[in-house]
């Protein structure tokens, strides 16, 4: 039978694109598989993975630690460089011949080449940079309360788009980060979404990965490009969603841009940690957008989040409420960032922060 993405009945489990470069599994696919897992478990599905490489049987089995229940791997020395053709061609392959009803990419540089590509090929919706996903209606709802400002109880869900469990509900910034638009894929299968890296996160869940080596067809001419050399660009770049200890910075350094930068900056070196911004600050022109965290920016979940002289925007809440511990300075005791802070403390950043810097200096000398 011919494939057909508007028989939605013949689609069935949740499968997410498995990055890896140069054989090493990329974070943000644990994050996926997590993710998948939870979707999985709502549709009542399998949650499979697809990985392509070469040499890269190996390292499939990683994902069982995150809920994975099988693993398609496709291996070849074709693969061993990205390639948009290549990828292109197996990924959609396999999507006709196994037919899964959710796909999940990575927001990376690959995954935003690959993904678009597949859904064009496979006729099919891809809701881009994503940073929630939900099937269950009243997940969905739960998250509509928490993450937004809409009066919920008001809303009515009575639509067949809604419906708990079919059509998945994909999320993503909107107008600039200004609003929050929920995507669903009704007419169509899979339904497709590439997630930003960091927003989901990992959640162990060890299981008895089954891998499957399926047959498949790669010729050097399906391949419009070579790879002559892969060259590593020595570019520094803030590690938000890897740090441990996060100090942003809002437009209330507006001030003194520099000493605001230069306190935020010790403190973050006192505490082992790195600089963030708000949208706020980056728009100013005070910091770069790699420092960003909120919804347009990077999520974070750092042990320990300093937010100093944030207001507290609903998108940079949203990016950064989940961080362990959140100590927040604002001269204003009004300032939405109180509402998720652990410790608030009321007062200028400038006076507050050198005290801080002493404080924890004289508490590690101990």
């Amino acid at each position: 039978m011919a494939y057909n993405s508007a028989d939605i009945a013949a689609f069935k489990n949740v499968w997410v694109f498995c990055e890896q470069r140069q054989g090493v599994m990329m974070p943000t696919t644990f994050e996926l598989i997590s993710e998948g897992r939870k979707l999985a478990n709502e549709l009542g599905a399998e949650l499979c993975g697809i990985l392509l490489g070469e040499g890269v049987e190996g390292i499939a089995k990683e994902l069982g630690e995150y809920g994975a229940d099988k693993v398609y791997v496709y291996d070849s020395p074709l693969l061993k460089y990205y390639t948009t053709d290549a990828y292109t061609k197996l990924v959609c392959d396999a999507v006709e011949e196994f037919k899964p009803e959710v796909m999940l990419f990575g927001a990376s540089n690959i995954g935003r080449d690959l993904a678009p590509r597949c859904a064009a090929r496979l006729h099919t919706g891809l809701c881009a940079d994503c940073t929630h996903l939900d099937i269950d209606l009243n997940g969905y709802i739960e998250f509509l309360k928490t993450g937004s400002s809409l009066d919920v109880a008001s809303m009515s869900f009575d639509s067949k788009l809604f419906d708990v469990n079919s059509n998945l509900k994909m999320t993503r910034p909107a107008f600039g980060g200004h609003l929050m638009a929920t995507i669903v894929c009704p007419r169509f299968r899979p339904a497709m979404a590439t997630v930003r890296p960091g927003v989901m996160q990992k959640r162990p869940c060890k299981k008895d990965v089954e891998i499957i080596k399926p047959a498949f067809e790669l010729k050097e001419s399906d391949i419009k490009t070579h790879v002559v050399e892969v060259v590593k660009a020595s570019k520094k770049l803030v590690d938000l969603i890897g740090a441990d200890v996060i100090v942003s910075v809002g437009a209330g350094i507006g001030k003194n841009v520099q000493k605001g930068l230069e306190l935020a900056q010790e403190l973050a070196d006192v505490l082992g940690g790195v600089v963030g911004a708000s949208r706020a600050a980056v728009d100013a022109g005070y910091i770069t957008a790699d420092h960003q965290v909120g919804q347009t920016g990077k999520t974070v979940h750092p042990k320990i989040y300093v937010a100093l002289g944030i207001s507290g925007a609903i998108q940079h809440k949203a990016g950064m409420q989940d961080s362990e511990c959140i100590i927040a300075v604002n001269k204003n005791d009004a300032a939405p960032i109180f509402e998720v802070a652990d410790y608030g403390i009321v007062g200028d950043l400038f006076k507050v922060v050198p005290e801080m810097i002493e404080s924890f200096k004289a508490a590690k000398a101990k």
